[in-house]
């Protein structure tokens, strides 16, 4: 399943590298989905020998996993290099450190069956193929391994598109996956007894400028293809204010919309498929 929204990857790559100084100010609500996801794994047995970190961003991921495996090789993946300079920080003087690796996601430069624990915090909505992303998960998980994710779904940031599609018909922000088409990507993929949940979260803002200020800051920019190039005129941004004013709650404040989706599978002992009849031979029935 494509995602369908064919994202510009320079540009989601240039968004996070100005965005790393800025990113931790505003990253409040990404960085309490990662204590939650983090909390997940208080009902998982699991020791692992290594624990990937994909699109580990500043090291929300990154710090408490050297914590919670402190035997395990922990190892940080962003399409951001300014990104990873932060999390190459997690960790202490006398502490170990993790070991970071700038690669796009989609194409992890990683090798086969090595990664005990694959955990990834709001990473998945910037792929643009997520059969070929889980396909890569596949390949790096070794056997009876874990993958755990957060991504968000369609609901997020409505209040966004709602605004704009009545100033015109362009995209502003990405295309979400729902929640049930990820849990049929990782059957797909080979994963086994996926599991899925969601929770809506809303954070609100006093301007809409503010609310889109926040957004620039952890470098969610808009990075689809199709999007529009160049200055946002003053009377299109106006137009839009005005149409998001229709959001405004009882206490003046703006609210965003968040559709915060959880995922954890894992990767079964390894029978290949393609092998099988070396295994047992068929014999033929007369």
């Amino acid at each position: 399943m494509n995602s369908q929204h064919n994202l510009d990857k320079l540009k989601v790559r240039k968004s996070f590298e100005r965005a790393a100084d800025t990113y931790d100010a505003s990253a409040v609500l990404q960085q309490e989905i990662a204590k939650r996801l983090v909390e997940r794994l208080d009902y998982i047995r699991l020791e692992p020998s290594r624990v990937l970190d994909l699109g580990c961003g500043t090291g929300n991921i990154t710090a408490p996993m050297l914590k919670r495996y402190p035997k395990a090789q922990i190892v940080a993946l962003d399409l951001s290099f300014n990104m990873l300079k932060k999390t190459k920080k997690q960790g202490g003087w006398l502490g170990k450190k993790p070991q970071c690796i700038c690669a796009d996601a989609e194409k992890l430069p990683l090798k086969d069956n090595t990664i005990d624990l694959l955990i990834s915090s709001l990473m998945l909505q910037w792929s643009n193929d997520l059969n070929t992303t889980f396909s890569g998960f596949k390949q790096v998980i070794a056997p009876n391994g874990l993958l755990m994710f957060t991504t968000f779904g369609p609901d997020t940031l409505r209040e966004i598109r709602e605004s704009w599609a009545k100033v015109d018909n362009q995209p502003h922000t990405s295309q979400f996956i729902d929640m049930h088409d990820i849990g049929d990507a990782l059957l797909q993929a080979g994963f086994s007894n996926p599991v899925m949940d969601m929770e809506m979260i809303t954070t609100t803002y006093k301007s809409v400028r503010e609310l889109m200020t926040d957004i620039k800051n952890i470098g969610a920019s808009n990075a689809t293809a199709g999007r529009r190039k160049g200055l946002m005129g003053k009377q299109r941004l106006a137009n839009f204010e005005a149409a998001y004013e229709d959001f405004k709650n009882d206490d003046g404040l703006y609210p965003a919309t968040w559709e915060v989706i959880y995922g954890h599978a894992w990767m079964p002992e390894r029978l290949q498929v393609d092998n099988f009849e070396k295994i047992i031979p068929i014999q033929s029935v007369s």
